[in-house]
């Protein structure tokens, strides 16, 4: 098993950073705060003297009005996240647009939108949770290409972690309070995820997010357990990674060549002893695995109809 060690970045830390992709276009990482409503940007910089690895220059951020749980690039150029318990278009230069809004139950739970990722087939799968956690009040979602959201799954208390296998048809899934990530087959065609069943247990620690790499190998960040492991594709152990924040929210490949693991942390539920003795607790590290990751795809947009959206309430930057 390997060990490997993260440092962090120069971008300051966040309450609860999450989410990061790599914008292949603009060649830029994208991440999140989410309490704080804030989509972060950040170019790769030259190796740094003191570790050999990149560092993260900051290039810009988007401020909402409500939290968000992810943004992802589409297939146009512009930006979608999933944020309170909408789809928001992004483009700049203009206020967002309104793409989808779920359809809650209308029980006095609040929820709002947590993690989400593009399938290979440009189709948007994004989990809901309870602001306060309620044991199964979340559910997993998909945002189709011409806007229809479908509920795939329901009963689930912290819609974490999604990735998908080089040939897309297997899916990961961490709903993280059953301290697992499991596997579902995958229909690329239709973006039906069946047959769920436990791919890995962890030992201490929950999931959070998640990357596949190029050889299959899935990379899950320990919220609680200050490391990201990955699992061979048959559920073995393959590394760990060490990050000082035990905090450890999400991780992506990122760079031209998707050589470089960029992982997010967060200082929310630290308590004032354990914020002073981890200091940069909501930054974003960084390591080489020495593998590389799979290109992700973009929310393809481009068949989605101008008569399905409406403008959003004002945000700022």
């Amino acid at each position: 098993m390997l060990r490997l060690g993260a440092v962090p970045c120069s971008p300051p830390p966040g309450r609860l950073s999450e989410g990061p992709v790599w914008d292949e276009r603009r060649e830029e990482l994208l991440w999140v705060d989410i309490p704080a409503g804030l989509i972060h940007r950040a170019a790769l910089t030259a190796r740094r003297a003191d570790s050999g690895l990149p560092d993260l220059a900051p290039t810009g951020t988007l401020r909402l009005d409500r939290p968000v749980g992810a943004v992802v690039p589409c297939a146009s150029g512009a930006l979608l996240a999933a944020a309170g318990a909408s789809f928001l278009r992004l483009e700049d230069g203009r206020p967002p647009v309104e793409v989808a809004v779920l359809d809650l139950p209308g029980d006095g739970v609040r929820r709002r939108l947590n993690d989400a990722a593009c399938d290979p087939g440009g189709r948007l799968l994004a989990g809901t949770m309870a602001y306060d956690e309620t044991p199964g009040a979340g559910a997993l979602h998909r945002l189709d290409r011409d806007g229809p959201v479908v509920t795939l799954l329901d009963s689930v208390t912290i819609s974490n972690g999604l990735g998908w296998s080089p040939d897309g048809r297997l899916l990961y899934y961490a709903d993280s309070p059953t301290g697992r990530v499991d596997v579902f087959d995958y229909d690329p065609e239709s973006g039906t995820p069946t047959g769920r069943r436990p791919f890995a247990v962890l030992s201490r620690g929950v999931p959070d997010g998640l990357a596949v790499d190029a050889d299959g190998r899935v990379w899950v960040a320990v919220w609680g357990g200050g490391e990201v492991r990955a699992y061979a594709p048959d559920g073995t152990l393959h590394a760990r990674v060490e990050v000082p924040a035990s905090h450890v929210t999400s991780c992506a490949f990122a760079g031209p060549d998707l050589d470089v693991l960029v992982i997010t942390t967060a200082a929310e539920g630290l308590d004032e002893e354990r914020r002073r003795a981890e200091p940069d607790a909501g930054r974003l590290f960084v390591c080489r695995p020495g593998v590389t990751g799979l290109r992700s795809t973009p929310y393809d947009d481009t068949s989605t109809a101008p008569a399905a959206v409406r403008p959003a309430p004002a945000a700022g930057h």
